[in-house]
C-alpha cells in the first residue's frame, strides 16, 4: 500500500507475558487471544522483520507465586520455566495456523518436545523469515523472562526489545490503581531504574542500558498492535540510552 509506513527496525524481540494470553478468562490460554496475537506477528513479519518472542508463563504458574505458597524458589522458578513452554507450543501452533512458518526453542532442553535454544539455531530460523518462539527464560532461575528477553535481543543483535503489556505504555504509577498517573512518552534506562518503574526489574533494565538496547513499551490488547509498534505507530514508551 503507497501509504505503508516502513518498519522501524530489523530484528526484534518480542517480551510477551504469560497473562497477555488469558484474553478474558482468569487462567490459562484462551484460543481466539492466542489466534489474534499470532496473526499479529504474521502481520508483522511481512513488513520484513526479523521477530523472536520470549513468552513468560504466569498465566500458569509464576516463580515468585510458588515461591509464596512454601516452594523453595529455584524449584518453584522451574515449574515456572514449563509454564512457558506449553504457552511457546501454543504460540507456535497459532502461527502455523496462520500458514507462517514458526519453531520453538527451549532454554531447557527438552528434544522430545521442541529444539533446544541455541543462538546459532535460532539466527538461522530468523534467516529463514521462521517466527522463534523461545521458551525456558534464561534456563536458569532467578531470572525473570523480561531478563530473558534484554538476554536474548543482545545474544541475537536485535535492534529493541518489544515489551508487550496490558496498559499502553510505562506510568508514573499504575494507571488501574492510581488514575492521576502520567504516561511517558521517553525515558532512559537510568530514568527507568532510578524512578523504580515496574514495567521490567531492574537486572532486566541494566542488561539493555549495558548493551544499548532500546526498549519499546505498548499494549497488546488491540488488533494489529504489534505492527503497529514496530512502525513506530500508536501510543507506547521508548526507554532508551
Amino acid at each position: 500500500m503507497s501509504d505503508e509506513h516502513p518498519a522501524l527496525y530489523r530484528r526484534v524481540v518480542i517480551k510477551l507475558s504469560g497473562e497477555a494470553l488469558t484474553g478474558p478468562d482468569p487462567f490459562g490460554l484462551n484460543a481466539p487471544t492466542v489466534a489474534r496475537i499470532a496473526a499479529d506477528l504474521v502481520s508483522a513479519v511481512s513488513l520484513g522483520v526479523e521477530i523472536a518472542v520470549v513468552v513468560g508463563g504466569g498465566n500458569f504458574f509464576r516463580g515468585m507465586q510458588g515461591a509464596d505458597k512454601g516452594i523453595e524458589r529455584a524449584r518453584a522458578d522451574s515449574i515456572g520455566m514449563l509454564a512457558t513452554v506449553m504457552n511457546a507450543l501454543a504460540i507456535e501452533a497459532a502461527i502455523e495456523a496462520e500458514g507462517h512458518a514458526a519453531r520453538a526453542l527451549s532454554a531447557v532442553p527438552m528434544p522430545s518436545v521442541c529444539q533446544p535454544y541455541s543462538r546459532q539455531a535460532t539466527l538461522h530460523h530468523l534467516a529463514k523469515r521462521r517466527i522463534c518462539v523461545l521458551a525456558g527464560g534464561t534456563g536458569n532461575p532467578f531470572f525473570t523472562t523480561d531478563t530473558g528477553a534484554v538476554l536474548r535481543a543482545a545474544e541475537l543483535s536485535s535492534d529493541a526489545v518489544m515489551k508487550a503489556t496490558l496498559v499502553d505504555g510505562v506510568y508514573s504509577a499504575d494507571p488501574k490503581i492510581d488514575p492521576s498517573a502520567t504516561r511517558y512518552e521517553h525515558l532512559t534506562h537510568d530514568q527507568a531504574i532510578s524512578q523504580n518503574l515496574a514495567v521490567m526489574d531492574t537486572a532486566a533494565f541494566a542488561l539493555a542500558r549495558e548493551n544499548r538496547i532500546p526498549i519499546v513499551v505498548f499494549s497488546i490488547v488491540d488488533h494489529g498492535a504489534i505492527r503497529s509498534a514496530l512502525q513506530g505507530k500508536g501510543r507506547f514508551t521508548l526507554v532508551s540510552p
